[in-house]
């Protein structure tokens, strides 16, 4: 396909003017002088036989077919720019990695180690908050990105997934399991089976303050057909890394997410006292703005998070 385009060196220059609503600030941005900004701009709508600007006595404006055609030009410098990134032989920034505190602290700093050993040229930033968790709804974490500085970043979430403007791709959907410290059960208070549940307190993890979700005690009490327990009593954590901290310290039963206690499991810290496990409503997402998706750093760390979703759950 043949493409018919006005010179690139009037494109900037538009871009820049229009950003910055200044000839003088677009000019010693791109080095060149305020009268060859004008003159390409000038050029530009000459090219297109519209008006991109309308001249005022110390600024300018936008016109409506400048304001519309801004936004589309820079998503295709940033789509150039992005193109040009992705042939690099390797990156020269930081590649950011935010996540869910407790997705970060038990399941992905443990296999770094692995990531590092398989691709040592990637300096990897791992940072973590509750802005990367769905909370009654909110989907919106979206990162300001400009794809010419070398440093990226992408993100973990944990919810139903669907962000708009992102590539988005289920790492995995964990399950919902009961486990609690091996000195919890006693010869007068065993965990031989479910209905034992109401002699020990209940650990519950609020990660997920969805309304219009039961809990999740609630529900394993259900399928387990456990009538008479009071699936609303015992401690509540607004965090899981809180609520596994208080199984480990013997203060009850948690309902953890599995792939968040299975090394404790394995080092016999905690232990499972019943097999049956329920899903969650959530699971893990790679979230990346479109425009980072070919970065050589992005896409190693985009093929191994996903392996070790499938060998790690």
């Amino acid at each position: 396909m043949a493409y018919r385009l006005p010179p690139l060196p009037a494109l900037r220059a538009f871009e820049a003017a229009a950003r910055h609503l200044s000839f003088k600030q677009a000019a010693e941005e791109l080095h060149v002088t305020p009268a060859a900004i004008s003159q390409q701009i000038r050029q530009l709508e000459d090219y297109l036989g519209v008006a991109l600007f309308r001249r005022l006595t110390r600024a300018i404006e936008l016109t409506a077919a400048g304001a519309a055609m801004l936004p589309e030009l820079r998503r295709g410098f940033d789509c150039l720019a992005a193109a040009v990134d992705g042939t690099r032989s390797g990156d020269d920034g930081v590649l950011t990695i935010h996540a869910p505190p407790s997705f970060a602290s038990r399941w992905l700093v443990p296999r770094l180690p692995r990531f590092a050993a398989a691709h040592p040229g990637i300096a990897l930033r791992l940072s973590s908050g509750d802005d990367t968790v769905d909370r009654d709804g909110d989907t919106g974490w979206i990162s300001p990105v400009d794809p010419r500085s070398a440093d990226c970043e992408v993100a973990i979430r944990y919810g139903r997934g669907g962000y708009p403007g992102l590539r988005v791709e289920k790492i995995f959907a964990p399950d919902y399991v009961p486990v609690c410290s091996p000195r919890l059960p006693s010869s007068d208070k065993p965990l031989a089976a479910p209905a034992d549940l109401r002699h020990h307190p209940l650990i519950h993890d609020e990660t997920i303050s969805d309304e219009d979700l039961p809990s999740g005690w609630q529900q394993w009490l259900a399928q387990a057909g456990v009538p008479g327990v009071d699936a609303g009593r015992g401690l509540r954590f607004s965090n899981a890394i809180l609520a596994v901290e208080a199984a480990l310290d013997g203060q009850g039963v948690a309902l953890a997410l599995s792939p968040l206690v299975e090394a404790d499991v394995a080092a016999g810290r905690l232990i499972r006292p019943f097999a049956l496990r329920i899903p969650s409503p959530y699971a893990y997402w790679l979230a990346m703005p479109e425009v980072l998706a070919g970065r050589a750093s992005v896409a190693a760390f985009r093929a191994w998070i996903l392996s070790e979703g499938v060998a790690g759950t």
